[in-house]
């Protein structure tokens, strides 16, 4: 890798209107000392998402934008990627997102790291934001661990290898050799492209002080909608490769599962007024909501103090998160969600 080691940064976006220009503002103002380009693949959007990244690419000869008419993120990614596969193609591809923003010298340690450790690939943590009551209650759970599990780039942890890769920086013929972003994956296709790397034998590098600021949805709705869509593909791609299944993929479906049965038991013991039925029945749900309830008191109480109105909305956060996912994955991909690419 050249001491000067040029970057192209991708990002694939829709509907982006609220974050698109600070995310995209974030990447023109890093101080990396190679040759650096921003390429945006813009899907079809209800908003200004077009506008704002047109303005932009405009003002700066670094942007370069590409139409994704599919609006699919995996092929968004690979049409940005193919920008850094030409004579004059960079080394480095570092991935971005619509809804997030980097810290000063974030590229420049990521192209540090990839020299020193000899990586394919180098991420960190995924430092969730809110500013609305939803947003602020989604942002404490998704870091965690009673959110989305305790995955290092989400509660944080020790520099080394890891799994997969927050975002992520990679070197371009490492990606090249395993084919790019898997076009058929709507979600999950960021782990999925980690888990080639490793397969054909590169290393993934986690350090901690790599951190990116992300903005969770803004209503509870959308958050159900996201955890709902995110757990049918997990679904999907355990069932094309069952290895893949672990216990922080596995539990929301069994929570549901168990949940699901324990109502049935004690709807069973009400209709034959069978008290022992109706309290076994409740145990499975009273359990959960109490673990719920402390999850919550330890997460609200974390520094800095999270506000009383999100506090209130946090436990309803959780168990949406938890129980969407789960009953995505239960339900697996429907025909719609699989050639739907806002799925």
């Amino acid at each position: 890798m050249p001491d000067r080691c040029g970057v192209t940064v991708v990002a694939c976006v829709r509907d982006e209107e609220a974050y698109l220009e600070a995310a995209m503002r974030s990447v023109l103002a890093q101080d990396h000392d190679g040759e650096l380009r921003l390429v945006v693949a813009v899907g079809p959007s209800r908003d200004a998402t077009e506008r704002i990244a047109a303005g932009l690419a405009a003002a700066d000869d670094r942007v370069v934008l590409v139409d994704n008419p599919t609006g699919s993120r995996s092929i968004g990614l690979n049409l940005a990627i193919e920008h850094a596969d030409g004579p004059d193609g960079h080394p480095v591809v570092l991935r971005v997102d619509g809804h997030t923003e980097l810290p000063p010298g974030y590229v420049r340690r990521c192209v540090d790291l990839l020299r020193r450790t000899g990586a394919v690939g180098v991420g960190g943590v995924m430092n969730p934001v809110g500013t609305g009551t939803v947003q602020e209650a989604t942002a404490r759970a998704m870091s965690h661990p009673a959110g989305i599990g305790a995955a290092s780039f989400h509660v944080g942890g020790d520099p080394g290898p890891a799994q997969t890769v927050y975002l992520g920086a990679f070197r371009r013929e490492a990606v090249r050799r395993v084919g790019g972003y898997d076009p058929t994956l709507f979600r999950a296709e960021d782990w999925d492209l980690c888990l080639r790397l490793r397969r054909a034998g590169g290393l993934l590098w986690f350090d901690p002080a790599l951190v990116v600021e992300y903005r969770p949805r803004r209503t509870v709705r959308a958050v159900a909608k996201q955890f709902w869509r995110t757990g049918m593909w997990r679904r999907e791609v355990v069932r094309r490769d069952p290895s893949t299944a672990g216990l922080r993929y596995l539990a929301p479906p069994v929570l549901v599962t168990v949940l699901g049965m324990s109502v049935l038991v004690g709807a069973a013991g009400l209709l034959t007024a069978a008290p022992v039925l109706t309290a076994v029945g409740a145990v499975a749900p009273a359990g959960y909501l109490l673990g719920v309830l402390a999850a919550t008191l330890h997460a609200a109480t974390r520094r800095p103090r999270l506000a009383a109105r999100s506090a209130l909305v946090l436990p309803v956060v959780l168990m949406t998160m938890h129980l969407c996912w789960g009953a995505g994955f239960v339900r697996g991909l429907t025909a719609r969600a699989a050639v739907d690419h806002r799925a």
